[in-house]
């Protein structure tokens, strides 16, 4: 904590001052600003929130992980290091596990059905309550695009082309969606994927289509899919409890509206940034391709198991998990 605190205040040190009448939120981002997520999520948020407020909130944003590495960021926020920060939950299991189902493969199939209803689930409830009795304030939340396949030498399809791979997998959930299929999960940061791809480290990636292109992922693979659903991936942006309740209620109301507008639109603009990519990479040699509905089906019966295994290892801590789930599967539901 001393380390994160000595690097945002050599950070802070070169900024612009914030006017004086205004509350000065440093706020941590682990994405670049070139982003899909900080471009058409975070910046729009604090961009609308100086607008609606007057000038009475503004901001100090440290993407990048210039202030905190994205494991770090909900102890930066919590401990008042930060005001604020976006945070992956996945990469918080022991303090958020209920916030993990977004994890679970085969529910939302596009970032709009996914993030309607994580920003329902969050609202009020128990992936709330989690947020909350981690010293944190939820404003709004959303998902990324449902996770495919990228492949670096060979197109993968059934379970069987998966044996004894190395895939890069965000969090506990979909390790167990790669073990699964047979192969190994690693666990790797995005900033770190691509070499690690290039250099044979990783055979594959489970990934977003829509943030590939933040991460150049693109360069280093031949095979991409895009009908899979390997599990989701959330962000939620968190506030300090101790600077929110800080903060008037005209702020706090600016603030929940703008979160709904930001976190609306970047689920929309991911969305529709898929169909586009796909065209790019394909007439740049890239393998883009549907599973087979034999494919699909051997995959999903193949990784069955990790809603029940979620709920096991899950609710034997917490007795809400259960009703997440249900309330999760009732949300994606077509």
């Amino acid at each position: 904590m001393k380390n994160l605190a000595f690097g945002l205040l050599a950070a802070v040190a070169g900024l612009a001052l914030i006017p004086a009448n205004a509350a000065e939120l440093r706020l941590g981002d682990f994405q670049s600003t070139t982003h899909i997520v900080s471009k058409e999520g975070t910046q729009k948020w604090m961009a609308e929130v100086n607008e609606m407020t007057g000038g009475e909130v503004a901001f100090q944003h440290f993407p990048a992980e210039q202030a905190a590495k994205s494991k770090e960021m909900l102890d930066a926020v919590k401990n008042g290091i930060l005001d604020a920060g976006l945070i992956g939950p996945i990469y918080h299991a022991e303090e958020l596990p209920l916030n993990s189902v977004v994890g679970l493969p085969g529910f939302y199939t596009s970032a709009v059905q996914g993030t309607e209803a994580l920003q329902t689930m969050m609202a009020d409830g128990p992936l709330r309550g989690e947020m909350l009795a981690a010293g944190v304030v939820p404003i709004f939340a959303f998902v990324l695009p449902p996770y495919q396949i990228l492949s670096k030498d060979v197109r993968l399809g059934m379970p069987d082309e998966w044996k004894g791979l190395h895939i890069r997998t965000s969090g506990a959930t979909q390790a167990m969606i790669a073990r699964d299929l047979g192969a190994a999960g690693v666990s790797i940061g995005g900033p770190e994927v691509y070499s690690a791809v290039e250099t044979g480290r990783l055979d594959g990636v489970l990934f977003p289509l829509a943030s590939v292109p933040g991460y150049n992922l693109q360069e280093v693979v031949k095979h991409i899919s895009t009908n899979g659903s390997f599990g989701g991936y959330s962000f939620v942006m968190v506030v300090n409890k101790d600077s929110y309740d800080g903060l008037s209620q005209e702020a706090k109301d600016a603030m929940a509206k703008a979160g709904a507008d930001a976190a609306a639109h970047v689920a929309k603009v991911q969305d529709e940034s898929v169909s586009k990519l796909t065209a790019e990479w394909a007439a740049n040699g890239i393998d883009i391709y549907s599973f087979t509905d034999e494919e699909r089906a051997a995959i999903n019966e193949a990784i069955a198991g990790a809603q029940q295994e979620w709920l096991e290892r899950i609710g034997g801590r917490n007795p809400k998990a259960a009703d997440v789930v249900a309330q999760y599967k009732t949300l994606t539901s077509d």
